[in-house]
């Protein structure tokens, strides 16, 4: 079970890309999920809790300027970049208010894996990563209504409500457990991003499969604005990062977790509180994002391999 958990978790873009094929082609296969997408994104960050180093929040806590530059640039930039997308006049309000979901989530928890994948900094990754999703269920739906009120109803609490029970109380509920149990759970925390990324690579599956009829006729739209999302938050961070003083190597880790967002979270939210449609811009957001950040962690371990900055560098 290690073993195949372990490849789920290595494969995931690979895997993420198989499961929307397949879910476009056969989408019965992914509907009878219907009524679990919320429960299968709890799962994920309820993983997330099991797996997080305290060691590493404490290396990053230290440097608080660094991780508010970082949560400033999260919660700013990406959600200023998918309102600029969603004005397209060709998009339905759904599709508009989609990629203001998905842009108005936390940074993704597959950014960790890439950047450790691309040898960057893990610690202010996962630091970074965990501060953006705590902070998630006031920043995201206050965010998404404030971008998207206009565009149609955008209810504050509820979606505050459903933030707190599959984001905040899973990651919490991990956390504790990992505290009061970790010596006993090595096998649990050895499978738990596996779990995580079935549980993501379904989510996404069951959005293309709801949403088969509408991408034949908005996928090229839709993919075009998923790609200058994800292409513009790589640009924001590396260039923010720069601005900031950051380090190399911080730099090419803010870059990614800009360009990768929480697209399963925004899929989830999508689902539960719009119709069905706003869920596919997440959908496709997710497998891109995790594909190009999956091909660019090897050309960008040789850059930081060629500019790696002195250990306790000062931002």
């Amino acid at each position: 079970m290690k073993k195949v958990f372990g490849i789920i978790s290595s494969q995931l873009a690979l895997l993420t890309f198989a499961g929307a094929v397949l879910a476009y082609l056969h989408p019965p296969l992914f509907l009878i999920f219907k009524n679990y997408f919320l429960w299968f994104f709890a799962a994920t960050m309820f993983s997330l809790g099991l797996v997080i180093d305290a060691g590493d929040l404490k290396k990053e806590i230290v440097q608080p300027k660094r991780i508010a530059l970082g949560v400033l640039s999260q919660f700013s930039v990406m959600p200023l970049l998918v309102w600029l997308v969603a004005q397209y006049p060709g998009f339905s309000p759904a599709i508009a208010i989609g990629f203001i979901i998905v842009g108005c989530a936390p940074g993704a928890m597959a950014s960790n894996v890439i950047v450790y994948l691309a040898g960057g900094a893990v610690a202010f990754s996962v630091t970074l990563t965990t501060v953006a999703t705590l902070m998630s269920p006031l920043l995201t739906p206050l965010l998404v209504k404030y971008l998207g009120g206009e565009i149609m109803p955008v209810e504050f609490w509820p979606l505050t409500i459903t933030i707190i029970k599959i984001v905040l109380l899973p990651l919490l509920l991990g956390l504790l457990i990992q505290k009061r149990l970790g010596q006993y759970l090595q096998t649990a925390r050895d499978i738990a991003p596996g779990i995580a990324a079935l549980a993501i690579i379904i989510i996404c599956s069951y959005a293309v499969a709801a949403n088969q009829e509408r991408i034949a006729q908005m996928a090229i739209p839709v993919m075009l604005g998923v790609v200058l999302v994800n292409f513009f938050g790589y640009v924001a961070g590396w260039w923010l990062g720069k601005l900031y003083g950051f380090a190399h190597l911080y730099r090419i880790t803010l870059m990614i977790e800009l360009g990768m967002q929480n697209a399963g979270m925004g899929v989830a939210l999508a689902l539960k509180h719009f119709p069905a449609e706003s869920a596919l811009p997440g959908a496709l957001f997710a497998v891109w994002c995790i594909l190009t950040a999956a091909i660019a962690s090897g050309w960008l371990r040789k850059r930081i391999a060629a500019n790696k900055p002195l250990a306790g560098e000062a931002i």
